[in-house]
């Protein structure tokens, strides 16, 4: 059986990865990118502040980085658990899948911290924000997609990755959340 789903899994990235092309390859290198991020996460943050004050405000910072820290290093205690080389790696594979990184990265693949990561901040933020500005919830989420899929475009992770990392982070900042609406409601209760 898990045979089988290795098999998927391996069909899945050469078909998805192998509709990329070069003109496409500099976009999705800049989604790929941790950086590119940075201008979505400081509206995110305004909005925040705006709706939320400057001390649940710094909370739910806190918290982030707390989200991101679980995210990053579980992905790393698996990645070191079941040492699944990652497409870029296996020899296999070299000659089948496009890989339009100069550097692949770590040896491992499973799972993926880029896709963990982004779903556990959008699903965080979608959950704080999506009574205040309902839009940028759906682009949160839309943008944690676009992350988890240019992992595959790039060819540094295969599908199971991705969608593992996805579901990962959006428990992670689920629980998380839970435990922040305690922290606003003593918050509350001293103002």
């Amino acid at each position: 059986m898990l045979e089988k789903i290795i098999q998927l899994d391996t069909e899945l990235l050469i078909y998805l990865n192998g509709m990329g092309t070069e003109t496409w390859d500099g976009f999705w290198m800049l989604v790929t990118n941790k950086f590119s991020s940075i201008p979505i996460y400081l509206l995110v943050l305004f909005f925040l502040y705006k709706f939320y004050g400057l001390k649940k405000t710094l909370f739910t910072l806190l918290f982030v980085a707390v989200i991101i820290t679980i995210s990053d290093q579980t992905a790393n205690l698996f990645k070191y658990g079941f040492e699944r080389l990652r497409p870029c790696h296996n020899e296999n594979l070299k000659d089948v899948i496009r890989v339009v990184k100069t550097s692949c990265g770590g040896k491992y693949s499973f799972f993926s911290a880029h896709a963990s990561t982004s779903m556990a901040i959008a699903t965080f933020c979608l959950l704080l924000l999506r009574k205040h500005v309902k839009y940028i919830s759906y682009f949160l989420i839309l943008w944690a997609l676009f992350v988890g899929y240019s992992r595959i475009y790039i060819g540094v992770h295969f599908p199971a990755d991705v969608l593992f990392g996805f579901t990962f982070g959006a428990i992670i900042s689920i629980l998380l959340f839970q435990l922040l609406k305690t922290v606003f409601r003593k918050v509350d209760a001293k103002n």
